[in-house]
């Protein structure tokens, strides 16, 4: 089997890299839509989910950063086009929501097809002893189901 300078075999690092940019594409979706909901909030809610909308893509910001990058290190190269993004993303476009429940369960909805990405990606990477991406997408797990668990708090939604 050959092997790449990390040590993971070429031909599923490759796979794995195709993983990472459907990744990458879903989270820079979510970014914008995140971006459209911290502008376009209203109601008596606003400054809560204003900060909190902020919080969300700031956090993405970095994990769009962080799967860019871990796409350079395995030797791919990163989707950045608008083009690119929106053919590769499973994650519906938010267009003008400015109500709150509608905003959160957009939220709701986006993490949701996030972690059924990274859970693809993190076997995947368990497969070939790829620790790095692994370690990675167990960060982020856990923390987008954390945050899911929020929103579906404030919704007033079961698990």
């Amino acid at each position: 089997m050959k092997t790449n300078s990390l040590g993971l075999p070429v031909k599923e690092t490759q796979v794995l890299v195709a993983e990472l940019n459907i990744l990458l594409s879903n989270f820079q979706v979510y970014y914008q839509n995140l971006r459209g909901l911290h502008w376009n909030i209203r109601g008596k809610r606003f400054f809560d989910l204003h900060l909190k909308f902020e919080e969300l893509y700031n956090d993405s910001q970095l994990k769009i950063d962080m799967v860019a990058e871990r796409i350079l290190t395995l030797g791919g190269t990163p989707l950045h086009t608008f083009e690119d993004y929106t053919n590769n993303s499973k994650i519906k476009i938010g267009k003008n929501i400015s109500n709150d429940e509608v905003a959160i369960q957009l939220v709701i909805t986006c993490l949701s097809e996030l972690l059924k990405i990274e859970r693809v990606i993190l076997k995947q990477s368990s497969e070939i002893d790829d620790e790095g991406t692994n370690s990675m997408m167990s960060d982020f797990i856990k923390e987008q189901e954390k945050t899911l668990w929020m929103m579906k708090a404030w919704m007033e939604e079961e698990m």
